[in-house]
């Protein structure tokens, strides 16, 4: 099975690396520094379930040279994603699946719309790890998970040979969910209120899970998102709501959102395809979504900075 990794950060490094340990055929699309650690050393990936290396490993900038691939696992950032679409399009052949593994929910039809449905899974993943250095990835927290499955809800055969292929691999847990776009939206219910509310107190969860003021804007964020959902017709539950509260109460106190942290430090953010994302569809589905606004509006200031869209000190 021939499978390439676009954007080999943190999640792509690791359930990529995972796939070449089990013996599939990987390749790992990257760049500079990285590309180069990665080509002359191998992959490093340090891991609480165990560290381990995978060398030789494929790795290329240029995908025209990989030819057509079985699976495309696409791990980017959100707003990474045109690029990235561009950067795929010599893999992309008629028996190539193309699974998203970015935060948000627009993914797939960003994909469909260029791919069409026919090649495309939803998906999703949840795993603590980053890049620690040049061909390097460091695994630090929480049981990796990926979970996908097809748009129409279908059980398929390219479905059932990924996971068969997830399911040989060390320390990953895979599912396919007989709902992928319930499995998405319940992942976005949690990160976007977490990722926002962290990023405009500045905070850790044990302190915005703690005042009940904070404790309130993630509730009613979380509360609007269930109600979105529902108006876009995905079978969510209300108990997502709960369980997205009792994740976080459980978190170590000093946790952060990886938005949080982006927008923390600077850095272009994924508040587009967050809270930026549940205010455009809440207005095309008519639904009020006055608290993601606020977060996404008191935001957006930071994030046009990030991408040097605006100059203040």
């Amino acid at each position: 099975m021939k499978v390439a990794i676009v954007g080999t950060g943190g999640v792509g490094g690791y359930f990529g690396g995972r796939l070449a340990q089990a013996g599939e055929d990987v390749v790992f699309i990257a760049r500079g520094d990285h590309l180069r650690a990665i080509t002359s050393k191998g992959l490093r990936v340090d891991s609480i379930n165990g560290d381990f290396r995978v060398d030789p490993a494929k790795a290329t900038d240029d995908p025209a040279t990989v030819g057509e691939v079985d699976y495309i696992l696409v791990a980017v950032k959100s707003w990474q994603l045109n690029e990235a679409i561009e950067t795929m399009r010599p893999m992309v052949g008629e028996k190539t699946s193309i699974v998203p593994l970015l935060n948000g929910v627009e993914a797939p039809d960003q994909l469909t719309r260029v791919f069409g449905a026919e090649r495309v899974l939803g998906g999703l993943c949840s795993v603590i790890s980053m890049i620690a250095g040049p061909g390097h990835v460091s695994h630090v927290g929480a049981h990796p998970l990926i979970t996908f499955g097809e748009l129409d809800h279908r059980p398929s055969k390219r479905g059932e040979r990924l996971r068969d292929a997830f399911s040989r691999t060390e320390g990953v847990q895979v599912k396919v969910p007989d709902d992928i776009h319930v499995a998405m939206w319940n992942k976005f219910l949690l990160i976007a209120p977490w990722g926002g509310v962290g990023a405009l107190t500045r905070a850790p969860i044990g302190v915005t899970r703690s005042l009940p003021e904070t404790r309130g804007l993630l509730e009613h964020a979380m509360e609007e998102i269930y109600l979105l959902a529902r108006a876009r017709m995905v079978a969510m539950e209300r108990e997502a709501i709960d369980q997205a509260t009792a994740f976080l109460d459980n978190l170590p106190h000093e946790g952060t959102a990886s938005m949080q942290r982006d927008i923390m430090a600077g850095r272009p953010s994924e508040l587009d395809a967050q809270n930026g994302a549940i205010v455009r569809l809440g207005m095309e589905a008519g639904v009020a979504t006055p608290v993601n606004g606020m977060i996404y509006s008191s935001l957006l200031p930071l994030e046009m900075r990030a991408r040097k869209q605006l100059q203040f000190d």
